[in-house]
Order: C-alpha cells, then sequence, then structure tokens
C-alpha cells in the first residue's frame, strides 16, 4: 500500500501556511483600520483575498480529505494569534493612562515631568475618600516605562489603559523634547 504524502502532509501544510498568512493579515488589517492606518490597509486586503483564494481552492478541490479541513482550522487559530503578536510588537500608535491612587503623587508627577511626559491632574472622590487622578497620554514604545514608574512612585494606586485613536496640541515624549517646544520654535523661527 502506498502512502500519499502529498495529500495527506504538504497539501495540508500547504493550507495551514497559506491560512496562518491570510488570518495574520486579516487580523492586522482591522487592527489597522481601528488605528486610522489607510494606507496599509487596502495592500494587506488584497494579499489576504489573494492567499485566501488560493487556500480555498485547494480545501475545495479535496473535499474528502479531513486533514485539508483540519490544516485550514489550525491555519485560522495560528494566523489570528500571529497578527496580534506582531501588532503588539509593532507598538504602533498611542494610549492614554489612568491613574487613580489617593498616594502621594508629587513623586511620581515631577518624574514624569523629567521624562517630558505631558500630565493632567484632577482631584476626585473614590469610594474611599478623596483620590488624585493623573491622565498621561503615551507612545506605546513608551508604554512599559511609563508603568514601570507608576508601580515604583505609586505601588498602590490604580491604572488603567485605552488605545487612543489621535490625539493634537499635547506635551508627548519625544527624543527628550517635547511635541509643544518644536512647536513653540518653528513658530519663533517663523517670525
Amino acid at each position: 500500500m502506498h502512502f500519499d504524502y502529498f495529500s495527506w502532509i504538504i497539501l495540508p501544510l500547504l493550507i495551514f501556511i497559506s491560512r496562518l498568512g491570510d488570518v495574520t493579515m486579516a487580523t492586522l488589517r482591522h487592527i489597522f483600520i481601528s488605528k486610522g492606518l489607510k494606507k496599509i490597509v487596502p495592500v494587506l486586503g488584497f494579499f489576504e483575498v489573494l492567499i485566501w483564494l488560493v487556500a480555498m481552492r485547494q480545501v475545495f478541490s479535496h473535499l474528502d480529505n479531513a486533514a485539508c479541513f483540519i490544516a485550514w482550522a489550525a491555519g485560522f487559530s495560528a494566523g489570528t494569534y500571529l497578527g496580534m503578536y506582531i501588532e503588539e510588537r509593532l507598538a504602533i500608535g498611542t494610549q492614554i493612562i489612568r491613574v487613580i491612587t489617593a498616594e502621594d503623587i508629587s513623586p511620581l508627577v515631577e518624574i514624569l515631568k523629567k521624562r517630558n511626559q505631558g500630565i493632567t491632574i484632577v482631584d476626585g472622590h473614590g469610594a474611599l475618600g478623596p483620590v488624585k487622578l493623573i491622565f498621561t497620554i503615551v507612545k506605546r514604545t513608551n508604554k512599559a516605562k511609563v508603568i514601570e514608574l507608576i508601580r515604583i512612585y505609586t505601588p498602590k494606586a490604580f491604572y488603567s489603559i485605552e488605545d487612543v485613536k489621535g490625539s493634537e496640541r499635547g506635551i508627548f515624549t519625544d527624543k527628550g523634547e517635547t511635541t509643544a517646544i518644536k512647536r513653540l520654535f518653528s513658530i519663533n523661527a517663523g517670525k
């Protein structure tokens, strides 16, 4: 008896790889749409559908092969995970970090100011009494550093993080200079 390596190993592997590719692109495309990255989305969509059509044709050509169906489903799962992993590593965009604490915030505020990190402080009232709320918008590449500072200088603080689709006219950490300072110099240079 002769084992059909192509139908049971090579073809399912090719379907898995194809599905991995197109679902990774689909996941990235959806994430990029939510972030407003309009230029890359059509390119990803083109290649996503092209790969999907090739993989789908192979599955329909081999409807009697259960390994192809398993490869299709496994490629979908792995592609979803890989797309999210890649997007996380790219760290594109900005996020808002909200810190709520009853602790003394002055050490945290000072270190954030030294890092040229724009902050807004609001007095609030929580379930157990008065609290301070600190809002800061950070580049995703800087998020881990800011969270580390929060944990060091206000270890009992509650904080939440949310994606920001867009922001304007703020103070953002950028190689030691703030955007507001850059804007000020460009306005003065034009006079």
